[in-house]
């Protein structure tokens, strides 16, 4: 195992980097109270202050009772506005460019379609301009642009700045993303797996300590997950961990999966894999409610709460194409459980808000498990909110690793 030192700018870089984590997670203190934390002096955490609060980093607040008799200290705090991160994210068929201040507030938010089959440098040029448009558009100077973080469908390679498949979102492979994005802004880049970004966003986000670890599950399209242990992001050694979506569960004759398998958890248990097989069986035979529901409404096509709405109301049909969905996917996230025992499963995604698919989700996560696997599982307070904010907080999470310095 190599070992190495930390000279004197290291030491400024990680005590600024613990300042801003700290006011973030935790709010407004004074510089007594940061010190106590950071286990550091006082003279030495008066000047980290001093020094950020001269850049504009950081501001002071009100003032509080120290607990000593007529004295009274100022609280610092976290100056959000004085700097944002812009955002990238890459689905498949969709783009989403934004900007965040340093709290994850949303300053823009543009999605883009793309087409299928255009080469990937055309797609990179194309969101890179009309983002640093939407920069200029909304007067946010360069100077305040702490870099640009890219959220990407896919496998990621080993060194973080590309993606070496994205499964369709982008018509090559080995496609080095931050090197293009760079060169066309001028802005440092970050890049992570669309899925793990939305987990260091939901972590950020809700002010998770680093004691903690979680499984966050993704069922938007498709199905997807991250996976984080004692507060840091798991990667796996290919880049790879928690692919939970492509678990094979389907023996033979299974259907095909975009990941080039056959019979995955996501051609049953997704979204769309739901969508697929009701509007597959729609008829007023095999799904009579459904069949009423969709007539209904004057449309040919099934939505998901349809198929909720009808297994509900007793449409055998759409029940076994809930029930399958439901079986498979809790079966999955048992297995995750007693391997890893998580402290908490975190659900994101549309299918989640539905009462229906959610109770019976619940219960099929009670069949069969001890009292000893007792893991909280709980929907993200952020359903619907993170993917807008997930790619523009990897530029801002790594701002805050380098402490606020550019």
């Amino acid at each position: 195992m190599p070992f190495e030192g930390d000279n004197m700018m290291g030491v400024k870089r990680n005590n600024r980097s613990a300042t801003l984590r700290i006011l973030h997670e935790k709010g407004d203190m004074s510089r007594k109270r940061l010190a106590e934390y950071m286990k550091l002096t006082p003279p030495a955490i008066t000047k980290i202050v001093a020094e950020m609060l001269q850049e504009g980093l950081l501001r002071e607040g009100s003032a509080v009772s120290s607990g000593a008799v007529g004295r009274r200290e100022i609280l610092v705090e976290l100056n959000t506005h004085a700097a944002c991160g812009l955002g990238v994210l890459i689905n498949l068929r969709q783009a989403i460019l934004s900007a965040t201040w340093l709290d994850g507030s949303v300053i823009f938010s543009e999605e883009i379609v793309l087409p299928p089959r255009v080469p990937a440098r055309e797609t990179v040029e194309r969101l890179a301009r009309r983002l640093m448009e939407l920069a200029e558009e909304n007067r946010l100077p360069r100077e305040k642009i702490v870099g640009l973080g890219i959220a990407v469908r896919g496998i990621t390679v080993s060194n973080r700045r590309g993606v070496s498949d994205s499964f369709g979102a982008l018509a090559e492979e080995d496609v080095p993303l931050c090197d293009w994005f760079e060169e066309l802004t001028g802005l440092r880049c970050v890049l992570a797996n669309n899925v793990r970004a939305l987990l260091a966003a939901q972590m950020f986000l809700s002010r998770d300590e680093a004691g903690g670890s979680q499984f966050f599950l993704r069922c938007v399209d498709g199905i997807g997950a991250a996976l984080s242990i004692d507060g840091k992001i798991w990667h796996g050694v290919t880049l790879q961990c928690s692919e939970i979506g492509h678990i094979p569960v389907v023996r033979r004759g299974g259907k095909p999966c975009s990941c080039g398998k056959s019979g995955c958890l996501e051609t049953i248990a997704s979204p769309s894999a739901i969508l697929e097989e009701a509007n597959t069986v729609l008829s007023p035979e095999k799904t009579p409610v459904l069949w009423k529901i969709v007539q209904g409404k004057g449309e040919r096509k099934v939505a998901l709460d349809d198929v909720f709405s009808a297994a509900s109301s007793g449409d055998d049909g759409a029940a076994t194409i809930v029930d399958t969905a439901v079986h498979a996917l809790g079966s999955a996230v048992k297995s995750v459980i007693y391997l890893i025992d998580p402290g908490k499963i975190v659900l994101y995604g549309r299918m989640f808000d539905n009462d229906y698919f959610l109770a019976h989700f619940f219960s099929e996560m009670r069949e069969g498990m001890d009292t000893r696997h007792a893991v909280t599982i709980e929907k993200s307070c952020f359903n619907h909110q993170l993917e807008d904010k997930a790619a523009c907080l990897l530029a801002v999470q790594d701002y805050f690793d380098n402490g606020g310095i550019l």
